[in-house]
């Protein structure tokens, strides 16, 4: 959630209504500056008391009752053969045993075996390592090491067998009495292992030849002098107009990489249900992206290594943790549940001062006060930043760059991204100035003072509180580190990226792997952020990590002005929606999609094709009343309400959603019965060009692949890829996301002539819209690859 919960916001606009009219005006006019200092004497205990009763719904503490019963769970899980579910489990309670409990490794032992289980044979090593390190208990420590044993088998890695195996056989034998039933188990596995370590030596596997083609095609590229991460086929231009944009300096082919840029700040977007409702079990097994991806890099995580002093931040590796904490989450860790009960955004926020250092912060605040035109020289007088630069002075005078005249992917470069302090409802910057005075608030109450300002002790904090007149006043530093995340707040509403991920939907084992792009963090990216937006952008953006791509998606000549889409785009919404939605951003979209639908007064291609139809004579129905849609032909005269024909799109929704948890619960067969249904209703009256159209041919095409009805299956996937092509154009990263699962029911069903060539298509779109390292182009590769190598009889005979 980006913004604090809705308790919280349903407080502070309370609160504001409530304020006398004289001082509301005053807040509705403060600077960020003045807005501080009014927040420290506005936040009274009465705000600290509602906030720490919201924060009591966020457990964020380690607790051993959890652990202990998320441990409970996950033996029940793995007893039944539910490894995965039995792997989140383990990870819960991992992340919830206090620092120094002997009853960590015991997770970690047990994770491992779920990991074997699941044919994670190197991760499954790196546990069993953890739990030996953690002290795991020596009379149960050879079944584990036997597992090592087994993955390093697994592995190949038969020298490191051998050695592991010397190791387990001596612990056993030194442990005394042999007759028990659990050393007699072992002994038996030892035996067995003993027998497959000689069997290996004595016939080695042949190591695998590396495919060259696997590693995706190398990228040229020539990275711009003034622009971090920039291809130099960019060049950076300011109008008052359009303010900083990208334009192209010569021309650009489609697929062409523009950008690549690693965040200045990211934080993970929690997922829902962490707020505890009353009568909610206190310990949540849901799990959410908190427990998928990494805190710090947002690689996915199989096996997450836990935060030693709260419940909520995991990480991929102990590097990633030790990095963590020494570059925020020290900080951040005590303050958890208020972050979460604040939002993202006062997260980001808070993040971005404590990775620019207080030095840096300090030196760009003054410089704010004191009207400088550069940053780097007191002595130069400034314009706004909103204001057309000194374009005598080339890219040195366009705010953000450095005095080198170079844009990077630094502190200033965030900073100078405008927070539109005028344009924002004086309730949402009184929501924001309670959230920030509240979080500085407490870095003050906890002693954390010091590690804000990056000192290496708290001799000088001590100093400094005791000549505070107030304990209740913020010290001078953190109400410069207050002004600063104010002004990121309030920035993020329109500077705000979202890195999103391609999610899994259902089952990863399937034989076709359905996906959907999903945010998965909300990041500054100060360079990515001089992209405009238009509804018809000439770009697409990708994500590895924290790091995002920006490709070329079609012919741009020089001169032409590279655009970006925050959202809104012309294929999923009418220009008057568009419109709408842009407004956050505080500008009216003058794209050439936009003029053309405004001007001609032409429904947009959105309003076409997810329309109604005659349930008479099936053509389009057009609305000449407010509440009543008429067929548009004549002859017909068929007239419905509009009431009637939102409900049966409700109740069809409703059973489409029917037949989709049946389809997860492998109840296959009712599932296809329901979307068949679902078919001859919706088609008495939505047009046949209508996404709904679309989605239901895709789920059947999901049914008929689970049953291994290839045939079937790619007959549905190709009526929903015609859908999906009307809606978002044949080269659009859509239609390659569509060609990549008919690509995988060919390549199942056997069809190889024709996968070979959906393969292909599927490749050449992918590949300019995510380049040739994404997991999608390495998967085709190696679909590709196999059939490729099949004997030339089958593939004459297919």
């Amino acid at each position: 959630m980006a913004l604090p919960v809705p308790e919280w916001r349903g407080y502070a606009a309370r609160r504001w209504a409530a304020l006398a009219p004289a001082l509301r005006e005053r807040l509705a006019a403060a600077s960020l500056h003045d807005a501080v200092r009014l927040g420290c004497h506005m936040f009274r205990s009465e705000e600290e008391a509602a906030l720490a009763r919201l924060c009591r719904g966020v457990r964020t503490d380690k607790e051993a009752a959890a652990a202990g019963r998320y441990r409970h769970r996950g033996n029940r899980a793995f007893g039944r053969g539910h490894y995965r579910a039995a792997l989140s489990l383990y990870s819960k309670a991992a992340s919830h045993e206090p620092p120094g409990s002997p009853e960590v490794s015991i997770c970690f032992a047990n994770r491992s075996a779920a990991l074997f289980h699941l044919g994670h044979f190197e991760v499954c090593l790196e546990d069993i390592a953890r739990a030996e390190s953690h002290g795991y208990p020596d009379r149960l420590l050879p079944k584990v090491l036997l597992r090592k044993v087994e993955c390093l088998l697994c592995l190949g890695r038969l020298q490191d067998a051998a050695d592991a195996f010397s190791v387990v056989e001596s612990r056993i034998h030194v442990d005394g009495v042999m007759a028990s039933p659990t050393n007699q188990t072992l002994l038996k596995k030892l035996s067995q292992l003993k027998i497959k370590i000689h069997e290996k030596e004595r016939c080695p596997e042949p190591a695998q030849e590396a495919c060259g083609d696997m590693q995706g095609k190398s990228e040229i590229w020539e990275e711009n002098d003034s622009i971090s991460g920039a291809s130099s086929s960019l060049s950076l231009n300011f109008d008052a107009e359009r303010g900083r944009h990208l334009v192209a300096s010569q021309d650009i082919t489609p697929g062409q990489r523009l950008l690549k840029e690693e965040a200045f700040v990211s934080v993970l977007c929690p997922g829902e249900s962490l707020l505890l409702q009353d009568g909610e079990t206190a310990w949540d097994t849901q799990v959410t992206n908190a427990d998928l991806y990494c805190h710090r890099c947002l690689r996915q995580l199989l096996a997450s290594v836990p935060c030693q002093g709260c419940s909520y931040a995991k990480y991929c590796s102990q590097d990633c943790a030790d990095m963590a904490w020494e570059q925020y989450h020290r900080t951040e860790c005590s303050l958890g549940a208020l972050l979460l009960t604040l939002g993202v955004f006062c997260h980001v926020a808070l993040r971005t001062v404590l990775l620019a250092g207080f030095a840096e912060v300090n030196r760009l605040v003054k410089w704010s006060h004191s009207g400088d035109k550069d940053p780097h020289n007191p002595t130069a007088r400034c314009k706004c930043l909103s204001e057309a630069p000194d374009m005598e002075a080339g890219t040195r005078g366009i705010p953000g760059c450095n005095d080198t005249g170079q844009y990077q992917n630094s502190y200033q470069a965030v900073f100078h991204l405008l927070p539109h302090t005028e344009q924002h409802s004086p309730e949402h910057k009184f929501l924001c100035m309670l959230s920030i005075v509240a979080i500085c608030k407490h870095l003050q109450e906890a002693g954390l003072h010091s590690a804000v300002l990056n000192q290496e002790s708290s001799e000088q904090w001590s100093k400094t509180k005791t000549s505070e007149k107030s304990s209740d006043e913020l010290s001078p530093e953190l109400k410069t580190v207050a002004e600063a995340m104010l002004r990121h707040v309030l920035q993020l509403q329109c500077n705000a990226q979202a890195i999103t991920v391609m999610q899994e939907l259902g089952p990863s084992s399937g034989p076709v792997v359905n996906k959907k792009p999903t945010r998965l963090a909300t990041a500054f990216f100060p360079v990515l952020s001089l992209l405009n937006h238009s509804c018809c952008p000439n770009t697409s953006v990708s994500f590895s990590g924290t790091a995002a791509t920006v490709r070329a998606s079609q012919p741009i000549p020089r001169g032409q002005e590279i655009f970006h889409c925050y959202g809104p785009h012309q294929c999923r919404m009418r220009v008057a929606e568009r419109q709408q939605l842009l407004s956050q951003y505080f500008f009216e979209c003058r794209c050439w999609v936009c003029l053309d639908e405004l001007e001609s007064d032409v429904k947009s291609v959105v309003s076409m094709r997810n329309s109604f139809c005659c349930p008479s004579c099936r053509a389009p129905l057009q609305g000449k009343e407010e509440d009543l849609l008429c067929c548009s032909d004549e002859a017909c005269a068929t007239s419905v309400s509009r009431e009637n024909l939102s409900h049966r799109l409700r109740d069809l929704q409703q059973q489409i959603k029917k037949a989709l948890d049946l389809l997860r619960d492998r109840k296959t067969d009712q599932a296809i019965k329901i979307l068949l249904k679902c078919q001859m209703d919706a088609e008495n009256f939505l047009s046949p060009e209508h996404l709904l159209m679309g989605e239901m041919e895709d789920h059947l095409a999901q049914a008929y692949a689970t049953l291994g009805k290839w045939q079937e299956a790619a007959r549905h996937l190709k009526k929903s890829i015609e859908i999906v092509k009307m809606h978002h154009g044949p080269s659009s990263e859509e239609i390659g996301h569509e060609l990549f699962k008919l690509a995988q029911i060919l390549f199942n069903g056997f069809a190889v002539s024709e996968a070979l060539n959906t393969i292909q298509r599927a490749e050449e779109i992918l590949s300019m819209h995510c380049g040739p390292q994404s997991a999608q182009i390495q998967e085709l590769q190696e679909m590709k690859t196999c059939l490729s190598e099949l004997p030339r009889s089958i593939l004459q005979r297919t």
